[in-house]
C-alpha cells in the first residue's frame, strides 16, 4: 500500500485555478522534492495534503485513510501521521524550547512528561541544540528556531514529513544548518515531501523531483532526469533559468529599430557585454532580412518569429527563428551574407529543419 495517494486534486481561489487535477502516489521511504516558479501551486498542494487548504475536488489517502472524506476528529487522527514544517517556524513564544517540544506528545499521545523530555533531549542533541533546551524562542536565531520546529514534528513520530520551503524565511547564513538537519533525516529513509527553491539540495536529497507548472505536475523524474536532462520546455527553462526576448514580424516593412532596441535591452538586463549585444544585433538583422528575401519573394505579409534566449546556468545564448514561406537553409548557400558568416564564426552549434511547412533555425552562441 502506498503511503500517500492523490487523485484528481483541484483547488481554486476565486477565478484562479491553482491545481487542475493533480495525481500522485508516494511510497514509504520516498524523498520527493517539489520545485517550480512562484505561484505555481507547490505550497497549496503540500498544504492540501493535510487539509490546511481544503481541496475543491479530488481524493487524498494517507496510509490508506481518505482524509478528504474524514469528519471532525477523524481528520485530526489522520493528520497525526504527518509532520508539517512551515516557512515561519510557528513556535509558541510564551513557552521555552522544552515546553514547545513536549506539549503535543503529552497532550495528544499521552506520553509522560519524563519520557517526552528524554525524547526531546535526544532530538535536540541530534540537531546540535541540547544547550538551548530551556531557551525562549525569541532569543534564538531563525536557523535555530527552524531546527526546533523540525524536532517538534519528530516528537510525534510522523510517517511522513512535509516541508514547506523551510529555508525561505532564513538569512542566507542560516540556510545551511537547516538543510544539514534535513539531509540527516534523509539518510534515515524517512518519507518526505519538500517544497524548495534550493536546487542543489533537491538534487542531493531527493529520490524523485516534481516540477510544478500549469496547475499540476508538469514533469517528474529522478534528480538526474530533471536537472541534467529535462524533456519539456518549461522544465528546461526553469532548470537553466532561461530568459527570453521574442519579436514577431508580420510585414516586410517591420520596425527594425524596435527589434534592435529590444535585443539591446535584453543584453543589458541579463549581463551580455556591449560587444556580444552588438554582434547579436548584427546577426539577427542580417539573418532576418535574408529569410524575408528568400522565403517570402514578392510578398509583403510574412510570419516570422525571432526568439533570443540566455541561460543563466551556463551562459549560453541562442537565436531561434521560425518562419513560413519557401524552404530555405541559410547555412548551405554558395554565397553567404555577412550575418551568416558572422554567425558561423560565433556559433557553437547551427541547426536547420523544415517541418510542417515552416523553416526552423536554431543557433547556439
Amino acid at each position: 500500500m502506498s503511503l500517500i495517494e492523490v487523485k484528481g486534486l483541484k483547488k481554486s481561489f476565486g477565478h484562479l485555478e491553482v491545481l487542475k487535477g493533480v495525481d500522485l502516489t508516494v511510497d514509504q521511504g520516498e524523498r520527493i522534492a517539489i520545485i517550480g516558479g512562484s505561484g505555481c501551486g507547490k505550497s497549496v498542494f503540500l498544504r492540501s495534503l493535510c487539509l490546511l487548504e481544503k481541496p475543491d475536488a479530488g481524493q487524498i489517502r494517507i496510509d490508506g485513510q481518505e482524509i478528504t472524506a474524514a469528519k471532525g476528529g477523524q481528520v485530526d487522527e489522520i493528520r497525526r501521521s504527518m509532520g508539517m514544517v512551515f516557512q515561519k517556524f510557528h513556535l509558541f513564544s510564551e513557552m521555552d524550547v522544552m515546553d514547545n517540544l513536549c506539549l503535543a506528545p503529552t497532550r495528544i499521545l499521552k506520553m509522560s512528561r519524563e519520557a517526552a523530555e528524554q525524547k526531546a533531549m535526544e532530538l535536540l542533541s541530534q540537531v546540535g541544540l541540547a544547550s538551548r533546551a530551556h531557551a525562549w524562542p525569541t532569543v534564538l536565531s531563525g536557523g535555530q528556531q527552524q531546527r526546533i520546529a523540525i524536532c517538534r514534528c519528530l516528537m510525534m513520530e510522523p510517517k511522513v514529513l512535509l516541508f514547506d520551503e523551510p529555508t525561505s524565511a532564513l538569512d542566507p547564513t542560516m540556510v545551511g544548518e537547516v538543510l544539514a538537519v534535513i539531509r540527516m533525516l534523509a539518510k534515515r529513509d524517512l518519507s518526505m515531501l519538500i517544497v524548495t527553491h534550493e536546487m542543489n539540495f533537491a538534487r542531493e536529497v531527493a529520490s524523485r523531483v516534481l516540477f510544478f507548472a500549469d496547475g499540476g505536475i508538469y514533469e517528474q523524474g529522478t534528480p538526474a532526469e530533471i536537472f541534467d536532462a529535462p524533456k519539456r520546455e518549461k522544465t528546461i527553462s526553469f532548470i537553466n533559468k532561461i530568459k527570453y526576448f521574442s519579436y514577431e514580424i508580420t510585414r516586410r516593412d517591420f520596425d527594425l529599430m524596435q527589434m534592435q532596441g529590444g535585443i539591446q535591452n535584453f543584453g543589458e538586463k541579463y549581463g551580455l557585454d556591449q560587444k556580444q549585444s552588438y554582434r547579436l544585433q548584427i546577426c539577427c538583422e542580417e539573418l532576418v532580412y535574408e529569410l524575408l528575401d528568400r522565403c517570402y519573394p514578392n510578398r509583403d505579409d510574412v510570419d516570422l518569429k525571432l526568439t533570443v534566449s540566455h541561460a543563466e546556468a551556463d551562459g549560453t545564448t541562442k537565436i531561434d527563428i521560425s518562419c513560413g514561406g519557401v524552404a530555405f537553409n541559410p547555412f548551405e548557400q554558395e554565397e553567404e551574407v555577412l550575418g551568416v558568416t558572422v554567425l558561423k564564426n560565433m556559433a557553437q552549434k547551427l541547426d536547420y529543419r523544415h517541418t510542417d511547412g515552416r523553416n526552423q533555425i536554431s543557433i547556439e552562441l
